[in-house]
Parts: C-alpha cells; structure tokens; sequence
C-alpha cells in the first residue's frame, strides 16, 4: 500500500482529488472521556461552574469538524452536509463515549473531520471539568465506519 501524502522526493503534499468522483460520504468516529464519580455526577446533574458540559462539547465538536482542515494540515476543505454528536453516560463506569456523525457530497472523505469532531468534545470536557478534576482520561479515539468513495464500506467496531 502506497501512503498519498508524499509527492517527490518524499516531501508532504495534498492529495490531488480533482478526478475523483462527487458521492455521498458518511464518517462516525468514537471516543471516551473517563471521569470519577463526583465530577461525572456533577456533569450530569448540571451542576459544573462553567455551564452545561455535554450542551457546549456537541457545539465544539460540530465546529471542529468544520474547522479540520485549518488543523490538520493534508486535510481537504470539505463542504460538510451534515455533523451530529451523541454522548452516552454510563453512570456505572464514570465514562462519557462520544460518537460524531458527519455527511458530505464529495470528491474526499470526511474521516478526519469525524475524529477531530470527538476529540474537540472531548478536550472541552477536559477543560470544562478540569477544575474538579486533573486526572481525567480521553481514551479510545478510532474510526468507527465510514462509506462511500472508491473504497465503499469500512467498518471497526
């Protein structure tokens, strides 16, 4: 397998994706933020000094994906259709898994903006619960699935 982002002489480059045929692409991508008992029951309750935690992590997550390609620097500007953040608490475990949902119609996948998505509501967690809490864990950031493209299907459960 060739890796695309070398041109010559082994140098970055962006892929070149004006051949590519315009299909509708779907990303989720997956995370979990790991907290203790009194800050998860603090979240839950609404009950943090800096606001509604989940409410702000879903705006932040949509807007990272957004943004991906001002952050991640092979990343194509893709015209987003759609982006969507889920949290399931378990109360049982202190974990908040995470799943961004995003859509396009285009010439590249939106994978990155799926995973950037999960990790921007995961770090605004972070940051909004840190006072409360230092060590709170992000884990397990992956691509879940993905369709569309040449390369159809791909799912990673």
């Amino acid at each position: 397998m060739e890796l695309t982002h070398f041109g010559q002489g082994g140098r970055a480059r962006m892929v070149d994706v004006s051949e590519k045929d315009k299909t509708v692409r779907i990303a989720r991508a997956v995370g979990k933020v790991r907290l203790n008992p009194q800050t998860f029951a603090l979240v839950m309750e609404g009950r943090m000094k800096k606001g509604d935690v989940l409410a702000v992590a879903q705006v932040a997550g949509i807007m990272a994906a957004k943004q991906c390609s001002s952050l991640i620097p092979m990343c194509h500007p893709v015209a987003i259709t759609g982006a969507d953040i889920d949290f399931a608490p378990d109360g049982d475990s202190g974990v908040i898994g995470i799943t961004a949902e995003v859509r396009c119609k285009g010439e590249t996948g939106v994978e990155m903006e799926a995973l950037t998505a999960v990790a921007a509501a995961a770090l605004t967690i972070y940051d909004m619960c840190k006072a409360v809490q230092r060590d709170i864990e992000i884990t397990d950031i992956k691509l879940a699935y993905k369709s569309g493209g040449k390369s159809g299907e791909f799912v990673n459960v």
